[in-house]
């Protein structure tokens, strides 16, 4: 139970007492000894500074015996509506019916108790306390049904917010995961191909570095080209992809220029207007376009490349067509087609991927509803 009703309920010890001790104090009774009166209820205020263990049973009993005590030595009657808390307590040790049921008895000892007065039926003063205790009861058993709620809530409130917080903590962890698979990806499609380039251009140099040193030029020459080239993809990505405004037009624009050179022609076409749609799935075709572009100059020896974008209120089509030597996508490896296929799946798209031998290649992603 809530220390608050513990309060509630020393208030009331307190309030007993001190009439009690003015009444003795004013001689209004000469004959009656407070002595075991007080005791009790200094005995009950020391029960509710007793924090409970399980449901509470044991300190439940202990005030129903200390109760009968006070009422045995009060003279006056003053210590009877402290019955009214029997039913109190007993709603959070042992239930609703437990505390009906201990109302009930309580009403009928006192109905009892009141019987063995001579026309007590017809004393307005007696029937008038029974009915007090009556209503006293009623209420006693409504407060502690609205408290018992409360306590419930507040119970059922603390662990959702348990569970919620746990939840934010599972939802941490798959984002970080999500970031370092995205990162992953990024640092494969933006880097990984250039780098691969740069070593076999390295190892070429190396290799031919004393039987003809022209080659071993030519080869140093062209990783050099690579790293330029990386750089610049790295650059116009991260400048791009930090724009407040992402603008999927614009990045494959600059993108395809990027690339474009006499050895790899690369054409763009726009159809539609930009705009409505989601910047993740934007982000997502274009990191698409970009791994597409990358495999077309540097695995299928591709020298002209078609780049489509179909704009929709929503829906968003991205096709990259190459003339390389193609392959089979059933049997193909590596990280960049699983990259790809990442992507779109975590936004909700899907990639299509057209492929045979000497026919070259077309990457198809959508995106949107």
């Amino acid at each position: 139970m809530a220390p608050p009703l513990r309060w509630m309920a020393s208030v009331l010890y307190l309030a007993v007492l001190s009439t009690g001790l003015y009444y003795a104090a004013a001689g209004l009774s000469p004959g009656w000894s407070p002595v075991w009166f007080a005791a009790a209820l200094v005995a009950l205020l020391g029960v509710e500074q007793i924090k409970p263990t399980g449901r509470g049973i044991g300190l439940l009993l202990t005030r129903m015996a200390l109760i009968e005590v006070v009422v045995a030595f009060d003279d006056a009657g003053f210590a009877r509506p402290l019955y009214v808390l029997v039913p109190f307590f007993a709603y959070f040790s042992l239930g609703r019916r437990w505390s009906i049921g201990l109302a009930a008895g309580y009403l009928a000892a006192g109905t009892i108790r009141a019987s063995f007065t001579p026309g007590w039926a017809t004393d307005p003063e007696i029937v008038s306390d029974l009915l007090m205790l009556f209503v006293g009861m009623v209420l006693t058993i409504a407060t502690a049904a609205v408290a018992d709620r409360q306590r419930r809530s507040r119970v059922r409130a603390e662990r959702l917010f348990a569970e919620l917080h746990e939840a934010q903590q599972q939802v941490a962890e798959l984002s970080a995961t999500a970031e370092r698979n995205r990162l992953a990806r990024d640092i494969h499609d933006s880097l990984g191909h250039h780098l691969t380039a740069i070593s076999v251009q390295l190892e070429k140099a190396e290799a031919f570095r004393e039987r003809d040193p022209t080659v071993a030029d030519r080869a140093v020459g062209d990783a050099r080209s690579a790293t330029g080239r990386a750089l610049s993809e790295v650059r116009e990505s991260v400048s791009t992809l930090r724009a407040d405004h992402f603008s999927l037009t614009r990045a494959v624009a600059v993108l395809a220029d990027g690339l474009d050179d006499p050895g790899f022609s690369v054409s763009v076409e726009l159809t539609g207007t930009e705009g409505g749609q989601r910047r993740d799935e934007l982000e997502t075709l274009y990191r698409v376009a970009q791994e597409a572009l990358t495999n077309a100059r540097r695995h299928a020896r591709a020298d002209v490349v078609y780049v489509s974008v179909r704009f929709g209120e929503v829906r968003v089509e991205l096709e990259v067509e190459d003339n390389g030597r193609g392959f089979v996508p059933e049997l193909a490896t590596g990280n960049g087609l699983a990259g790809m296929r990442e992507r779109v799946a975590s936004v909700g798209g899907a990639l299509h991927i057209e492929s045979e031998p000497g026919r070259g290649t077309r990457v198809t992603a959508r995106v949107g509803a």
